[in-house]
């Protein structure tokens, strides 16, 4: 690869986006906009990249290099927007000594490619500059090439500034360059604002060299202005994201209705049913079925695993060939072994469910560890706060816990104990003892005739 460096324009507000934050920090597949034409940049092996910012700049610089930890990534400070020319001048210090070819982008086009930026490499060769153009549709109010008899780009001329021939020139600047480094900056310190905008055009750099055009698709180089827009990009994204998937062992049973984040990595043979969402850092292990509607969020799922359907999972980690749900939520902090199983309205938080352990039913499990092997009955809850500090409970292997317990934290149920239906744990259960803390069932006959209230007759 030859030496390149790239310059990402981050500086506008996005006013059409109609919010209060800055448009390239606005997210598709869970990522800011502006990752991926700064991902696509370092796949090129640029370095540096410098990104230019403005609007919200303390927030967009925050966001990106929370996205590129350890990456060549520089930042530069339009303070006030006088154009595109005046954006990638800001650039010119962070750049000092640098010879090679600079790579100018916006941070607003998502889709651009890689493998399309490539070719922009091999158009230049002694050009001065190369630029990415587009047959456009409806080029109404984009910037339109003026070739010369011998193809090559003799300007660009903006809408604004365009003569009625020159509107109807359907071949449009995508606002992508590859331009050498001492010619760019020489040519910009050249560049006026004598134009419909007052703005200094980036543009008029083509005309002061040698540019030569490469032609990509449209859907490529779009940008992303308002609302409508960001979710067609992110459907567009979404769609290479779950192409690949599939490409790589993964069975999605319906593409259009599933949602991986961009980064998160899925082992061959699983399945992801309908209305999967998978977020943040999750990683998911080979041959794990994930069922209708679950939203997993940063959460690691072993091999083997099988998260029933409408479960959801936050922070949490699922060891192999384990069972989640129905309908089960997990916490931060949850941990499941090797083939535990949490049931359907179940709930844990900051716990941990050691191998083969159950907690199939309706069950709340907070600041818990417990042990290998132990049956948690329906309707158990570990009462774990108590109005001004949490406090553990401790469940050890083999433990048999019957439905309707309540364990009163800090407290701890030994090897093997049982504690029969309907306890209220307030003091640690031996190992291999029987807590009860029920009194003897009383029955009273004949209440019913007595005492319960009778039906008025119709």
């Amino acid at each position: 690869m030859t030496n390149i460096a790239a310059v990402v324009l981050a500086a506008g507000k996005g006013t059409r986006m109609k919010s209060e934050k800055a448009k390239v920090l606005h997210e598709a597949l869970g990522r800011p906009i502006a990752y991926f034409p700064i991902r696509a940049a370092l796949t090129l092996d640029c370095s540096p990249v410098v990104v230019v910012v403005g609007h919200q700049a303390a927030d967009v610089e925050e966001g990106l290099s929370a996205q590129f930890a350890g990456a060549p990534l520089k930042f530069a400070l339009q303070a006030e927007q006088l154009g595109t020319g005046h954006a990638v001048l800001q650039a010119q210090e962070a750049l000092r000594g640098f010879s090679g070819d600079v790579l100018i982008l916006a941070a607003d086009v998502p889709l651009i490619r890689p493998d399309t930026l490539q070719k922009l490499v091999e158009a230049k060769q002694d050009a001065d500059v190369a630029l990415l153009a587009c047959k456009a549709k409806d080029p109404k109010g984009y910037g339109r090439l003026v070739r010369s008899a011998s193809g090559d780009v003799s300007r660009i001329v903006e809408e604004k500034d365009a003569t009625p021939a020159e509107k109807a020139i359907d071949e449009i600047n995508a606002s992508i360059y590859l331009v050498g480094a001492k010619f760019l900056f020489s040519a910009l310190k050249g560049v006026g604002r004598s134009n419909a905008q007052g703005e200094y055009y980036l543009t008029d750099i083509v005309a002061k060299g040698r540019s030569v055009a490469v032609l990509a698709e449209e859907t490529e180089v779009s940008g992303v202005n308002d609302r409508a827009q960001l979710a067609s990009s992110g459907q567009q994204l979404r769609q290479r994201k779950n192409g690949q998937l599939m490409k790589d062992g993964v069975t999605l049973i319906d593409p259009s209705v599933t949602y991986v984040d961009e980064g998160i990595e899925v082992g061959p043979d699983s399945v992801l049913e309908p209305l999967v969402s998978l977020k943040g850092k999750t990683r998911i292990g080979r041959g794990v079925r994930v069922g209708q509607g679950c939203v997993i969020v940063d959460s690691e799922i072993a091999d083997g695993a099988e998260i029933l359907p409408y479960s959801h999972l936050q922070d949490a980690k699922v060891g192999s060939r384990a069972i989640v749900g129905p309908f089960a939520r997990l916490r931060p902090g949850a941990q499941l072994g090797e083939q535990a199983h949490v049931g359907n309205f179940v709930e844990l938080k900051k716990t941990v469910l050691g191998k083969g352990s159950k907690a199939n039913h309706l069950t709340y499990l907070g600041d818990a560890v417990i042990g290998e092997g132990c049956n948690i009955g329906a309707g158990t809850i570990t009462c774990n706060y108590d109005g001004a500090n949490k406090h553990q409970t401790t469940i050890e292997d083999g433990a048999f816990v019957g439905s309707d317990t309540q364990l009163i934290a800090p407290v701890t149920v030994g090897k093997g104990a049982y504690v029969g239906t309907g306890c209220t744990v307030r003091e640690d259960v031996p190992a291999g003892s029987l807590a009860v803390s029920a009194g003897k069932q009383r029955n009273i006959e004949g209440w019913v005739e007595k005492k319960a209230p009778r039906k008025k007759s119709k």
